[in-house]
């Protein structure tokens, strides 16, 4: 794996991630197809603000940083301590995201690795994340690091 440190995140550095998350979420959720553009972000915001209604300091919710030597952020994750939907012993991933110059390096398969373990240092068992059915990258990720589909989604466009 490549040279790289993943540590928490600080309150400073959450509130700068939170807003540049929310409007990836929005953005992927139009490409989906799933919310119309004009609404994205405002669905995105409210859904952000019921998950984490204290912010930074939500409990059960931890965040990490991707970190090179040098000092700069190569990618994020949010992690969930417990699952949404109310599996037990099931730690759910919100987010994990590799800045765009660094995929395919392996950062992400290591941070991955790292959420992974804080999952397990507290006492889960078993994580789950959901995964954008275009984001073929991410699922060879998922995939080769052992994660199976549980659940799948599918539309079809009637226009």
């Amino acid at each position: 794996m490549p040279e790289v440190t993943v540590r928490e995140m600080t309150s400073d550095e959450f509130e700068q991630w939170r807003g540049r998350a929310v409007r990836l979420f929005a953005d992927s959720q139009v490409v989906a197809g799933s919310w119309p553009a004009d609404e994205a972000l405002e669905i995105a915001v409210k859904a952000n603000e019921a998950l984490l209604p204290d912010g930074f300091a939500t409990t059960g919710m931890l965040f990490f940083r991707a970190v090179l030597p040098d000092g700069a952020c190569v990618g994020a994750s949010w992690l969930s301590l417990t699952h949404p939907r109310g599996v037990p012993d099931c730690a759910f991933i919100y987010n994990i995201e590799i800045d765009e110059p660094y995929r395919g390096a392996g950062f992400g398969r290591a941070l991955l690795a790292a959420v992974e373990d804080a999952a397990r240092s507290h006492g889960v068992g078993r994580v789950e994340l959901n995964v954008f059915g275009t984001n073929s990258r991410a699922i060879q990720l998922y995939e080769t690091s052992g994660y199976r589909v549980v659940a799948q989604q599918m539309r079809r466009s009637l226009s």
